[in-house]
């Protein structure tokens, strides 16, 4: 099974949630971005990442605007599930910009990144500017979503797309290239579900979007089925009605 969560600013007890209880090697847990875990290498950061690579699932994540990407980036990158993937522990994987990949049988475009409101106080010490996604990157995503037909199943990306942010009133004056590409997407790719993680929401917005962020979503297909690679867990989805 596929599992979205939103941001987890390097606190491990998301990964304690009942719901992962009967997550297996099979199953994969996606982070919409803020994954914490790689900071500033204190003995807890450390632990933590140690009980990480020690849970039975894949855990993928996607960057945020609060990531130490100088310690991302000595991680390799490599071919993994279709595209190309920074390979952190055998079971830690952050999913780059642009990048499609399959996942249980189903397709997922992933991109990274976007803007931190609080860069300006981080400047000094705790901020990378790799965190801005480039036009290069945004090329190469358009380039990657049209050599598959601008048609995957799932888009997991840290930023919303425009119209969201004034949807769910937030950094409604903050415009961005990326969230003007993100807006083309939602015309101009085919796809069943969009999650992002940078709102700090759980919120459903119809008719594909979740603004996601402490709760945990087993992913379901468009007749309600579990996605799986090998089993249906029996996982039940909940959509918030009066979003």
């Amino acid at each position: 099974m596929v599992y979205v969560t939103g941001d987890t600013h390097g606190d491990f007890s998301r990964f304690q949630n009942s719901v992962l209880r009967r997550a297996g090697a099979n199953d994969v847990v996606i982070v919409c971005g803020d994954f914490g875990f790689f900071w500033n290498e204190s003995k807890q950061e450390l632990k933590n990442r140690k009980k990480l690579s020690e849970q039975k699932y894949t855990i993928c994540f996607v960057d945020g605007c609060h990531e130490n990407y100088d310690m991302l980036e000595k991680y390799p990158v490599r071919e993994w599930n279709g595209g190309q993937a920074r390979v952190i522990a055998p079971n830690i994987i952050q999913l780059l910009r642009g990048e499609i990949y399959t996942l249980c049988g189903k397709t997922f475009f992933t991109f990274g990144g976007g803007h931190s409101q609080d860069f300006e106080y981080r400047t000094e010490q705790n901020w990378w500017e790799q965190e801005q996604p480039t036009y290069e990157e945004i090329l190469h995503a358009a380039n990657n979503l049209k050599q598959h037909d601008n048609s995957v199943d799932y888009i997991i990306t840290h930023e919303p797309p425009a119209s969201l942010k004034d949807c769910l009133r937030v950094d409604v004056m903050q415009r961005l290239e990326i969230h003007a590409f993100f807006e083309d997407l939602t015309t101009d790719c085919d796809f069943r579900q969009w999650y992002f993680g940078k709102c700090h929401l759980n919120r459903y917005v119809p008719l594909k979007y979740y603004a996601v962020f402490d709760e945990i979503y087993p992913l379901r297909d468009t007749e309600g089925k579990a996605i799986t690679a090998q089993r249906d867990t029996g996982e039940i989805m909940e959509e918030e009605e009066n979003a």
